[in-house]
């Protein structure tokens, strides 16, 4: 059997979240490769071999990918969430396409998998129920510059926003730095959640306004939504719904 490139989405965390697509390319594969954390959430099967890597490491995990398809293997690349969403499919093209002519002719699909955006907002209510954008916080790939620009331009078009990878031990200071801008834009009563780890065991959901959010609030497992400004909260016993009107007035 001629080899392939599966790149596929496992979903936020839960195995629940994970599509019957992707379970039967698992379940098909010969070769697993991807971030180490996200194989060990894939059951072992007789025979599979798995190719853990570095999370930093996108780009050698494609190409080893290729390589291993291009020989007749029958290869998954697994990514958290969707592999097209600050994941690994975007790597696999940009691999094909600065690598040998010959993988431009492989068998390479793209299966689709719940983000942390759409199962954080799901438990919320409907945060992004309107207009919205996704915004990677990470400066590992991107100039700051960039960063700020695009949060100034989404917070200017008053979209409800995502926020991913906001904070971490490498980049502690980021998560603050939006904080700072937001203030300096928007209503201290603007809606935040900090969603993390959801659908795991350790998932944890706030809601509160902007006056109230710290950047400790956010780590790599943490999705941080920020509500536009017609975003509404009801009030309710325990947690209450969030949600953005479908319609915005003229």
């Amino acid at each position: 059997m001629s080899g392939w490139v599966v790149i596929a989405g496992l979903g936020p965390g839960s195995p629940d979240l994970v599509t019957p697509e992707v379970a039967a390319a698992l379940a098909g594969a010969t070769d697993l490769v991807g971030y180490a954390p996200y194989l060990s959430r894939v059951a072992p099967q007789p025979g599979q071999i798995r190719h853990e890597t570095d999370n930093r490491e996108e780009l050698d995990r494609a190409r080893h990918a290729l390589t291993l398809a291009a020989s007749g293997k029958r290869v998954v690349v697994v990514s958290s969430g969707d592999p097209g969403v600050f994941a690994m499919a975007s790597a696999v093209f940009e691999a094909v396409e600065a690598g040998p002519p010959d993988w431009r002719g492989l068998d390479i699909r793209v299966l689709p998998g719940v983000t942390a955006m759409l199962a954080a907002a799901a438990r919320a209510g409907a945060p992004l129920g309107h207009d919205f954008c996704a915004i990677n916080l990470s400066d590992n790939l991107k100039p700051w510059a960039v960063i700020e620009n695009r949060l100034s331009l989404a917070v200017r078009a008053d979209f409800a926003i995502a926020l991913y990878n906001p904070r971490s031990k490498a980049r502690p200071d980021g998560f603050g730095r939006a904080l700072a801008l937001l203030r300096e834009r928007c209503e201290p009563g603007r809606v935040m959640i900090f969603a993390r780890a959801v659908s795991t065991p350790d998932e944890s959901l706030r809601i509160v306004t902007l006056a109230e959010a710290m950047p400790g609030m956010a780590d790599m497992r943490t999705v941080v939504l920020i509500g536009s400004a017609a975003t509404r909260i009801i009030p309710r016993a325990g947690m209450p719904f969030v949600y953005t009107p479908r319609s915005v007035p003229e």
